[in-house]
């Protein structure tokens, strides 16, 4: 059993991308499958805010689910995820990641539970998300990941969220014009990483 202990939820985007970052490092993990109705109170313990991820390992605690992804690839970064030897694709990736976590988030919980946020009709939502995607669209028209010739942290960070906004409507999602990015997100989604880290009980 792993001394490293990761508190998780299959379907959480956050934990999705935490669980990829560890797997491709190598790390051992023993994952936690926590159940949001009744969160384990070893969990509370360590991350009184009660949200996946949780990562323990050698009495550090942390949770959240960037710095779950850095710690990993500190770790073991063999393909170069970081992209340390391009300082203008390190700064690109802090931008889009801060813009996802930050603003895209936002309008992806609203387009998906529209109901809640009755100010504005869920296409209205889906157009504020939109300008994300076309961002990213944009990126994937120069190579078939979004800052380099292979995968980066940027890709592997922001898919989860673009295949929750995708499989709000799925029939729309297919009918746009993002021909570059839905072919990014299913190429993403059937690779052995993700099938992977999506397996039930499936330890790292």
């Amino acid at each position: 059993m792993s001394d490293v202990v990761l508190y998780s939820f299959r379907r959480c985007p956050y934990a999705m991308r935490a669980r990829m970052a560890l797997r491709y490092s190598g790390v051992a993990v023993n994952i936690v499958e926590v159940s949001l109705k009744a969160k384990p109170a070893q969990m509370l313990a360590l991350s009184p805010k009660g949200t996946v991820p949780v990562l323990a390992v050698a009495g550090q605690v942390i949770d959240e689910s960037l710095a779950i992804m850095h710690w990993a690839l500190a770790q073991n970064d063999p393909e170069d995820w970081l992209l340390k030897d391009d300082p203008a694709a390190q700064a690109l990736m802090a931008g889009l990641l801060e813009e996802n976590d930050q603003a895209f988030k936002v309008h992806l919980n609203r387009y998906k539970y529209a109901e809640r946020y009755p100010e504005q009709t869920m296409e209205q939502y889906r157009a504020e998300g939109e300008v994300f995607l076309r961002r990213l669209e944009e990126l994937l028209g120069q190579r078939d990941y979004l800052l380099a010739d292979h995968l980066s942290l940027a890709d592997v960070a922001l898919v989860p969220f673009v295949r929750q906004f995708a499989h709000v409507d799925r029939e729309w999602f297919a009918t746009t014009p993002y021909l570059r990015l839905q072919q990014w997100l299913e190429r993403f989604l059937a690779s052995s990483l993700f099938t992977a880290i999506m397996a039930k009980n499936n330890p790292l």
